[in-house]
This record gives C-alpha cells, structure tokens and sequence, in this order.
C-alpha cells in the first residue's frame, strides 16, 4: 500500500496516545515506513478477542468458586496463557499442569510447586491458594 493509504482509523491504541508502524511504498515506489492510528478491521478482531478471553477467565472463575476446577484455570486464563505457555514458565510438565487443575490434587500441591504458578501469574502462592473468586 502506498504511504499515503495507511489506515488512521480510531483504535484501542489511538486512545492511549500510540501508534503502530507500518510498511508502505513512498512516491517513488520503495519501501519505508509509516505511522497508524488504527485500522477499523484490526480493532473489531481485537475487541472480539479481549471479549473472548473476559468470557473465559469469568467462566473460569464461577468453576474455581463451583469447586470444579483448582485456581490455576483462572490465573492461567486471566494471565492469556495456554497450557503450552505456563508449562514454559513454570518447567511442570503439561500432564502435571492438567492433574493440578483437580481441586483435590491441587490441594494437596507443595509450597514450592504452588510457587512456580505463582511467580509464572505474578501473584504470591498464597493469593493462589486463598483465591475467593
């Protein structure tokens, strides 16, 4: 796209004062760069996908207090991670992590494994293991 057709459509990121950087073609058809306030498609993607996740991490969260699931599904699901990503930051095997979503199993966790999801979701191990909901 030519410099002059970079979107500068409002977005997410307009409204905290910043900009994304984008390649274009200048008057003389090489390629440079140039500054986007925000492409209209782009931010309706996004909003659905922040939407999508608030969905979950609040599903998440009526499952912790219902006692189906341990608070490690809703830590993982408010910090945007997947069960690949916090077995990279914790080195718990993916298996392991699965078995620690049981509330049983998750009670009977070790100080030093609760740690490990802990400093992975930036929170302490006893926010984890007193979560209320």
């Amino acid at each position: 796209m030519k410099k002059s057709e970079v979107p500068q459509d409002k977005s997410n990121i307009s409204s905290v004062n910043m900009r994304e950087l984008c390649y274009a073609t200048d008057d003389n058809g090489n390629y440079t760069t140039e500054l986007s306030s925000g492409w209209e498609p782009k931010t309706i993607a996004l909003s659905n996908a922040i939407e999508d996740i608030k969905e979950r991490t609040e599903a998440a969260r009526q499952q912790v207090i219902n006692g189906e699931l341990s608070p490690i599904v809703y830590f993982m699901e408010l910090s945007k991670m997947d069960l690949g990503i916090l077995a990279g930051y914790t080195g718990i095997w993916q298996w392991r992590i699965k078995r620690h979503f049981k509330p049983k199993v998750f009670a009977g966790l070790s100080n030093k494994v609760l740690q490990k999801y802990a400093t992975a979701f930036l929170i302490t191990a006893e926010e984890l293991k007193n979560f209320k909901g």
